[in-house]
């Protein structure tokens, strides 16, 4: 009597199968949870969401400064650095535009985004490097260690902002990217 080996199925049905669960678990839990109110119950303080939300503006602000001290000093890369400072930029008005229960951000948050916006030069505590090798590889290491922070703080804070970060940590991921690409 010959062998037969039994039948199967094929391992790429099992494999969408799972993907398609995994994708549609996915889908649920991020509906299904609401966003917390802005304050806390305790104390009226802000909440750990709008704390981190306040952060994550500051810290895009302060390297949306770095990339102008970059610009400023080498313009010679101007045109490679706007266009993810501009991200940057963008970045730090998503973050203002939930700071506040009023959906706009603070008066000094507001002229500190317009100043960096518009380019205005650094404050003098920024320094840069003395190559543009070095500028560019300082500012890839500021925008990784800022996706990590980011990529770490997502785990704390409810739906919309958590996506939110996850978004910011992963174009800070892709700018650290661009800018050492060419560079080694």
């Amino acid at each position: 009597m010959p062998f037969t080996l039994p039948s199967r199925t094929p391992s790429g049905l099992r494999r969408r199968t799972l993907l398609a669960s995994a994708a549609g678990a996915f889908a649920l839990a991020g509906c299904s949870t609401a966003e917390p109110s802005t304050t806390e119950t305790s104390g009226g303080g802000p909440s750990a969401a709008d704390r981190a939300r306040a952060r994550a503006a500051r810290d895009s602000r302060a390297l949306a400064e770095r990339y102008a001290a970059v610009i400023t000093a080498y313009p010679s890369l101007a045109e490679r650095l706007r266009p993810l400072r501009a991200e940057v930029v963008r970045h730090a008005a998503a973050f203002d535009s939930g700071s506040q229960a009023s959906g706009s951000p603070s008066p000094s948050a507001s002229a500190s985004e317009s100043a960096v916006a518009a380019g205005a030069t650094p404050a003098p505590s920024a320094t840069v490097p003395a190559t543009e090798k070095d500028a560019l590889k300082e500012l890839a290491s500021a925008e990784r260690t800022l996706a990590d922070q980011r990529a770490k703080a997502l785990l704390d804070v409810p739906g919309e902002l958590a996506r939110l970060l996850a978004s910011v940590a992963a174009a800070g991921a892709a700018h650290a990217y661009l800018l050492t690409e060419g560079t080694k």
